[in-house]
């Protein structure tokens, strides 16, 4: 019996082959930087297993990670800072994320796809597609670069800001963050434009 397809179909406009896919990672945390990734995938170069990151083992999207990067056409990765977060807010500074990962691609897209119901104000044709991650391979693949390389970032913040326990929650507002915020204070990769922070910031 053929195994069902873990990308429920999305119907695109595009029918050409230089399609790329945009997703970021990281909204809701309160620590990090917002990164994004843009991937143009390889029609003659399939990656089996491709899905929303965050329904991955660890395990899984380092395999996978690997894989895109080696067999995509094209594929970038950006970001918006802890500062530009705190500036713009953190709606626009994914967008700004995802406008950058996309003018960084090696190779430009004829058509973008963007994961969710926003897009950037770029010179791109695109459409939004709402859970895309989980319905198009290319934004699919997109979110496991842009996950995995934040995860890595956060395990490595974690040794420079000990205590707060980032490797684990990777700056998300669990009970274990928000102790150590209370207890340790507010550090220089902490989003200051977030109400927790800046309640904390509000004690000082």
């Amino acid at each position: 019996m053929k195994s069902k397809s873990t990308l429920p179909p999305y119907v695109c406009r595009y029918t050409g082959d230089l399609l790329a896919g945009v997703d970021e990672v990281g909204r809701g945390p309160l620590a990090g930087d917002v990164v994004a990734a843009a991937v143009i995938l390889d029609p003659q170069n399939p990656i089996a297993g491709l899905a929303d990151s965050k329904k991955l083992s660890e395990k899984k999207r380092e395999r996978l990670f690997d894989e895109i990067r080696e067999k995509a056409l094209s594929f970038a990765i950006a970001r918006a800072t802890v500062e530009e977060i705190d500036q713009l807010n953190i709606l626009q500074a994914s967008l700004l994320a995802m406008s950058r990962a996309v003018e960084q691609l090696s190779v430009q897209p004829e058509f973008v796809l963007v994961d969710g119901n926003r897009k950037p104000v770029w010179r791109y044709d695109c459409d939004t597609v709402v859970k895309g991650d989980d319905r198009v391979a290319a934004i699919a693949a997109a979110s496991i670069l842009a996950k995995v390389t934040r995860d890595r970032e956060m395990v490595a913040l974690d040794a420079i800001y000990p205590g707060y326990g980032l490797a684990g929650h990777k700056g998300y507002p669990t009970k274990v963050h928000m102790e150590a915020l209370a207890r340790l204070g507010v550090t220089p990769v902490h989003r200051k434009s977030f109400a927790p922070v800046r309640r904390q910031l509000e004690l000082i």
